[in-house]
């Protein structure tokens, strides 16, 4: 039997028991003294021997759930055969689906779709290829691209096992901003296969959306199938994290009184999204941004092997700070964390500027628990679904894809990602704005329709749109 870790309220338990050894009231006791409420029954098979039954038992959380376990594994004659979860049983066959638009009900449909009357639109295609986005999918369908070597906060797990956080986010894509994307993992974590691959299959593809690959490959790949495709790649772990962030920021600095170039703001943890993270806040008018990780404050009077950190070093920490986190953390008005969590302690944060903001974003544990401190910051913002103010991709993705597949973009610019975060940002009015309230929920409908909106006008203000579309959603 495989033990997971759950997240839902109740578990599936599918048990063998030999019937000449134990009954099921033995079973049904065993459950409840460790707590457990068995709220359905389904009888699987039975013979004069061995009957095998599924038992629906509510829980509270996963320890409630060994508990449970090791309680029915006690007892003679039965043997645990499976354990599932809800969140299991909804990724049974994967999340996602291929259907066509229109039915094919006999041979005239057949023709039309494929084979004769599909070859002349084929040829239109070879005559003037900027028909495959009117003609073809492409022009409404992202490739959801990841090598599996940076999933979530499990690391190094391989394409098999990032699957399903793929067909997640063509999920959502689909779901907020009726975008087709598809999952593709690679067999490869080699810099140079990924980029051909990607370059290879680009053709069906209106853009790229790059997803859980390591730093600082990450770097690279993004960069050079920018310059080498015309169409968008966007590697959400860096970019998403940044427009939201700094959709969160513009709230969080006006209820603090505070504006983003006076702010010494320190950012710990100057990987993917630390970087992403930084460039938009320095795009948006940052100055007294001061990177720290694992060598410290980094500054530009030292040379880094990491040439990521040496560019960054050049282009931050004016005043020249030095020092850990610790240090350098003292009269900072805004602490942004991407690093592990219980970095910093409630004395940590006693020593910054009055009314200070803390975005601690490391996953699962926040650099510091947002209960803790409460009472002396004007905003606190987590990665966490289960505190106020999450920074959540999710909120960006879906729209900013949705914009530059409607204008046809060539890429994806700063200025775009700063209209997304303006778009995110004024989702809240000034009657909502609150300490506990600085991003607006992913199911905000007004969101998606914002960022197209204004992503769409930076695009074309930048010459990569190469179409206008309507004001409403318009993929044709």
């Amino acid at each position: 039997m495989i033990q997971r870790n759950l997240d839902g309220n109740s578990i599936i338990i599918r048990l063998e028991m030999k019937t000449k050894t134990i009954n099921f009231g033995e079973v049904a006791s065993a459950i409840s003294i460790a707590g457990g409420d068995i709220v359905a029954i389904d009888v699987i098979s039975t013979n004069q021997d061995v009957t095998v039954r599924d038992l629906t038992v509510a829980i509270t959380d996963s320890e409630h759930n060994k508990k449970i376990i090791d309680e029915v594994r006690k007892l003679d004659g039965v043997t645990i055969i499976n354990v599932s979860d809800r969140t299991f049983l909804l990724h049974l066959g994967g999340k996602i689906e291929i259907a066509p638009k229109t039915p094919i009900n006999n041979r005239e449909d057949l023709s039309r779709v494929y084979t004769p009357d599909v070859a002349r639109v084929c040829t239109a295609i070879a005559e003037e290829p900027q028909k495959a986005y009117s003609l073809t999918i492409k022009r409404n369908t992202v490739a959801v691209v990841s090598d599996g070597s940076a999933v979530l906060g499990l690391g190094n797990i391989g394409p098999e096992a990032a699957m399903p956080v793929m067909e997640g986010k063509a999920m959502l894509f689909k779901q907020f901003a009726g975008v087709d994307a598809f999952p593709i993992c690679l067999q490869t974590q080699d810099t140079e296969e990924i980029i051909r691959t990607i370059k290879a299959i680009s053709p069906a593809f209106g853009g790229i959306n790059l997803e859980d690959i390591s730093s600082p490959r990450c770097f690279e790949i993004e960069e050079r199938l920018n310059k080498e495709l015309d169409i968008p790649v966007f590697h959400d772990d860096q970019h998403g994290t940044a427009v939201v962030l700094y959709a969160g920021l513009i709230n969080a600095l006006k209820l603090a009184g505070k504006t983003l170039e006076d702010s010494k703001i320190v950012i710990c943890g100057i990987g993917a999204a630390g970087v992403a993270c930084s460039n938009i806040l320095l795009s948006a008018g940052a100055k007294r941004l001061i990177g720290i990780d694992r060598e410290g404050a980094l500054i530009r009077t030292k040379k880094y092997e990491n040439p990521v950190w040496q560019s960054y070093a050049e282009r931050t920490n004016p005043e020249l700070e030095e020092g850990t986190l610790h240090e350098v953390l003292k009269g900072a008005d805004v602490f942004i964390g991407l690093s592990r969590g219980n970095l910093l302690t409630r004395e940590h944060i006693l020593t910054m500027a009055k009314d200070p903001i803390v975005f601690a974003m490391a996953n699962p544990v926040p650099e510091i628990m947002p209960n803790l401190i409460e009472d002396i910051v004007a905003v606190v913002a987590t990665g966490r679904s289960d505190y106020p103010n999450q920074i959540n991709n999710v909120l960006c993705f879906p729209g900013i894809f949705r914009a530059a597949l409607d204008c046809r973009a060539t890429e994806i610019n700063e200025e775009m990602k700063l209209a997304a975060a303006n778009a995110i940002a004024s989702s809240i009015s000034d009657e909502e704005r609150t300490k506990y309230y600085i991003i607006p929920s992913v199911f905000n409908e007004r969101v998606v329709k914002s960022i197209r909106e204004r992503v769409i006008e930076a695009a074309i203000q930048t010459g990569v749109a190469r179409r206008v579309p309507r004001k409403s959603s318009d993929n044709s």
